[in-house]
């Protein structure tokens, strides 16, 4: 899809979402909107697969008939359907029954049928508990189609799911349906409600810009970035996902071949189920990826939990934009959790190094992680000096990169990021300081990186490049001298040297200057002398007499 495409489809969505909603806050009606899009997508893509399942026996309706094609086979072929319904499963991995289509709610609503609310609350539930192997229960949790923000009574309930799934409908009508298209689409819709969001888009959502630079980061050879990008990852896991979009941008670095499994755990419910929908509506099976909807401070995954370290689960990359400076509440019995006990525990004032290792605990041997954190995270005392000390004696800070202020709908301050393996090749910290005007470009509200501004990023650290005022190989004994204090403005700074100037030669052009003064004069005056009017006074310059 090009950018004009996704554009045009992006504007048209945001455009009925803000004719739409009306009173309904842009949070709430998020969900509405992508649910349906969402809808959209499962509904064309089974269709679309069952067409060709059935061949020649696929009904062939005229212009008048509104029905669904697939509800007329079930209906003419009940005996069949069972069978069908495995083989569905097998092709495309989720079963929707005809009912629950998309073309079939949009008719309920153009009809202004009364019954649209309660097949869409049905068709709802019916995909989370029944579509598909593993269940998404509480899929659509956050939707509450009973919600008086819609209408106090029923009926007006249901006209406004009418109005809403019409327009939706009209919108996207002229769109194709596949996952590329719709997936972009959901992507750049996520965004602008992010945008509308303020400071509530930290919560699940990580800018294009910045995501791309860590899942390409990530997916470069670890032991050797120069020889380029990996063929394959076995796995992936951020353990702050969000709606999925940075788990989804490593993918798309290696194709959707290029991982073997993806995984998230997200806290907030809301994002939770985003990332559910947005895996999905971007064409990865239901068996390709594993979100969890838990607390990755209390580690409350079991896959995650396992204590022998020949069955623990690792990751051949590990991506997170968790929350700055969060404050978390560590009790005294974490202190002795395999993730923190070699390194002690992140002060309560901000968990920034609990995710940090958290995420580390989990990252294998040959892999990359890349971490968004706040700059403190560098320079720090107390506990987060010790931790940051261990990390860099131990050699598995690799390169760290810093970011300019206001990048982020949720954070105006300059952030970074950290990128850290187990095993690394080189015995020197890579810090690179993209903060200075010239390597991004300034938004009214928001500052951006563009492409030449990333590509530079993943240049200089694939080859490790040295650049005046911009990046430095720095050794560890002059990290050492500086207590391991990785401010980046130590080792690189973007200040600019004052010109030399030559008094010499400043000298010698104020005197010639002088000398052009005082022939201009004279000659002004010689014109003034002739037409009998008063001369112009010829001013000696400070420290001589006048003539």
């Amino acid at each position: 899809m090009t950018a004009q495409e996704l554009s045009k489809l992006g504007n048209t969505l945001w455009g009925i979402a803000d004719k739409l909603r009306g009173a309904m806050n842009a949070d709430d009606f998020r969900d509405y909107m992508l649910s349906f899009l969402f809808l959209r997508y499962l509904s064309d893509n089974y269709e679309s697969s069952a067409k060709k399942e059935l061949g020649a026996d696929y009904p062939k309706l005229n212009g008048d008939d509104k029905r669904a094609p697939l509800s007329v086979w079930y209906e003419e072929n009940t005996d069949d359907v069972v069978e069908f319904e495995k083989q569905m499963r097998r092709k495309v991995h989720y079963v929707i029954k005809p009912q629950y289509l998309w073309n079939n709610i949009v008719e309920l609503a153009r009809t202004q049928h009364q019954d649209l609310l309660t097949t869409v609350e049905k068709g709802f539930k019916y995909i989370e508990n029944e579509s598909f192997e593993s269940t998404f229960q509480g899929l659509f949790s956050e939707i509450n189609l009973n919600s008086e923000k819609l209408g106090k009574k029923y009926s007006d309930r249901n006209d406004k799911l009418c109005s809403i799934i019409t327009e939706i409908a009209k919108g996207i009508a002229n769109f194709s349906a596949d996952s590329d298209v719709l997936g972009d689409a959901y992507e750049y819709l996520i965004g602008q409600f992010a945008a509308g969001s303020g400071k509530k888009a930290g919560e699940f959502y990580t800018p294009q810009q910045i995501s791309t630079v860590l899942s390409e980061i990530v997916t470069l050879d670890s032991q050797n970035p120069s020889a380029g990008k990996k063929k394959k990852l076995n796995n992936v896991l951020d353990f702050a996902c969000g709606s999925g979009s940075l788990l989804l941008n490593v993918r798309n670095q290696l194709g959707s071949h290029g991982i073997g499994k993806i995984y998230g755990q997200e806290k907030n419910i809301t994002t939770y189920n985003l990332a559910r929908m947005n895996m999905l509506l971007h064409g990865v099976k239901d068996s390709e990826f594993e979100i969890y909807h838990g607390d990755s401070l209390s580690n409350d995954w079991n896959i995650l939990r396992e204590m022998n370290p020949a069955k623990k689960l690792e990751f051949s990359a590990v991506v997170a934009n968790p929350p700055f400076s969060y404050r978390w509440e560590p009790t005294e019995a974490m202190a002795e959790d395999f993730r923190f006990k070699s390194y002690g525990l992140a002060p309560k004032s901000a968990a920034d190094f609990a995710f940090l290792l958290h995420g580390f605990h989990f990252l294998s041997e040959d892999g990359t992680m890349a971490i968004i954190l706040p700059h403190g995270v560098l320079f720090r005392g107390g506990a987060e000096e010790r931790i940051r000390t261990k990390l860099l004696k131990d050699g598995n800070i690799d390169t760290v990169i810093g970011l300019p202020a206001n990048l982020f709908f949720s954070a105006g301050i300059p952030v970074c990021i950290l990128v850290l393996k187990k095993c690394k090749k080189f015995d020197d910290v890579l810090i690179i300081n993209a903060s200075d005007d010239e390597n991004f470009e300034k938004g009214k509200r928001q500052n951006f990186l563009l492409l030449e501004h990333i590509e530079k990023i993943v240049d200089t650290y694939q080859f490790r490049k040295e650049e005046k005022r911009y990046a430095r190989r720095v050794s560890m004994g002059e990290i050492e001298k500086n207590d391991f204090n990785l401010n980046i403005s130590r080792y690189v700074s973007t200040a600019k040297s004052e010109e030399q100037i030559n008094i010499d030669d400043v000298h010698s052009k104020l005197v010639d200057i002088e000398k052009d003064i005082e022939q201009a004069t004279d000659k002004h005056n010689q014109y003034l002398a002739e037409l009998g009017l008063p001369l112009l006074p010829r001013e000696a310059p400070k420290g001589r007499k006048e003539r």
